[in-house]
């Protein structure tokens, strides 16, 4: 079955929640870009140490790879981890 985005967008992305975190999440790779520790296009993603996304201060920020930073970071709302199955 094919993954309907337009459904994805009206249900979750739209709600005013969702679109005050996008907006913190963006704030905080702006601040790091006038730094200049990161650039568009860069492969590269802005680290939340504490894991909260609306503290955008300078010494909970960190530039990292996005493997790095999404593998970082499976299993605290992400994509969930896959599970090893027994044999």
């Amino acid at each position: 079955m094919a993954r309907n985005y337009k459904r994805e967008y009206a249900k979750y992305h739209s709600s005013a929640k969702q679109k005050r975190r996008r907006a913190q999440r963006n704030s905080s790779r702006r601040k790091m870009e006038k730094a200049g520790r990161v650039s568009k296009g860069d492969g590269k993603d802005v680290d939340h140490s504490n894991h909260n996304t609306a503290d955008t201060s300078t010494s909970n920020l960190k530039v990292m790879s996005k493997s790095r930073n999404r593998a970082k970071n499976l299993g605290k709302g992400g994509r969930p981890r896959k599970r090893a199955t027994k044999k």
